[in-house]
């Protein structure tokens, strides 16, 4: 029998990544109107960087980190918040944020196709059924008259399946990478690596920084969001569920995030619902089905 605290800690840890992350395609959506993108993120992350370590210290976790442990943190904070986060927030530009994150949805599909490369792991017959729905539903997204006509957007498109790529590289490398074993460490080291690395391409790419209190109410209210529930909460969550449930598992929060995000766009930024996108989103979803109905064992 597996143990209830691990099993209730399982259940939020999706329900964070689930709901939570959702969110944040709003909230990035909101800043990135009035903020540069990359020091976006660099703000977000240097901050979140900090408490993480304060309250992992707080609690007596040892900070320490070795050479290897380092460098696998360096590429998976690379891969995971530098591309796969900064540039995704720059893409947002061009697309809308329930629309960027049905693209991102596309997530799973690139991790299956990846542990088979990696791994040389078999697909079972439900994952492929799941891939085609997939393949499916991206076809239905991406290929709307309005978007193929439309070069800044194509150009947002592409970019997002970039970073949609490398997150997936990293969520199957980093489940089995040497990286600090408590979750608030490594994803504290992650953070602190990503957000240098970004200020560094901030700065280098001329983007204007400026002072928090000359932010307006939403934007700080946002960000603040950002920091405390999509990067302290939910990406530590994220980096627990890595370790505890298959990666593909994992990845089906890229199913349900479009989801809220699209409420949350509609409802709040009045972002435009077209029935082929929801037809798309529908096909999309019924994949998470075939990826995550498979019996599998989940650690004691």
């Amino acid at each position: 029998m597996q143990k209830p605290t691990t099993k209730t800690l399982i259940i939020i840890a999706f329900v964070a990544i689930y709901l939570i992350w959702g969110s944040t395609y709003l909230l990035n959506k909101i800043s990135v109107t009035e903020l540069p993108p990359l020091f976006l993120a660099a703000v977000r992350f240097s901050i979140a960087s900090v408490l993480i370590f304060g309250i992992a210290k707080s609690l007596k976790y040892s900070l320490k980190i070795t050479k290897k442990q380092l460098l696998n943190s360096t590429l998976v904070g690379f891969l995971f918040l530098v591309y796969g986060n900064g540039v995704f927030v720059w893409a947002l530009k061009y697309v809308d944020s329930g629309f960027g994150a049905l693209l991102a949805s596309t997530q799973p599909l690139f991790v299956l196709l990846l542990m088979r490369l990696m791994d040389n792991k078999k697909m079972k017959p439900k994952s492929l059924i799941g891939v085609a729905l997939g393949v499916v539903g991206m076809y239905l997204l991406v290929s709307q008259q309005e978007l193929v006509t439309n070069e800044e957007t194509l150009l947002g498109i592409f970019m997002i399946f970039t970073c949609v790529l490398g997150w997936s590289f990293a969520s199957v490398f980093v489940a089995k990478a040497d990286v600090p074993k408590n979750y608030l460490v490594s994803t504290g080291y992650q953070m602190a690596i990503a957000s240098i690395l970004l200020a560094i391409t901030s700065l280098s790419l001329g983007e204007e920084w400026s002072s928090p209190s000359t932010w307006s109410p939403k934007v700080q209210l946002a960000m603040l969001a950002l920091i405390t529930f999509g990067s302290i909460g939910a990406f530590t969550a994220f980096n627990y569920l890595l370790k505890q449930v298959s990666t593909e598992k994992v990845s089906t929060s890229a199913y349900v995030n479009p989801i809220v995000a699209m409420i949350l766009g509609w409802y709040v930024l009045d972002e435009t619902l077209s029935t082929q996108s929801i037809v798309a989103a529908a096909v999309l979803l019924t994949g998470v089905y075939f990826i995550t109905s498979r019996k599998r064992d989940i650690p004691k």
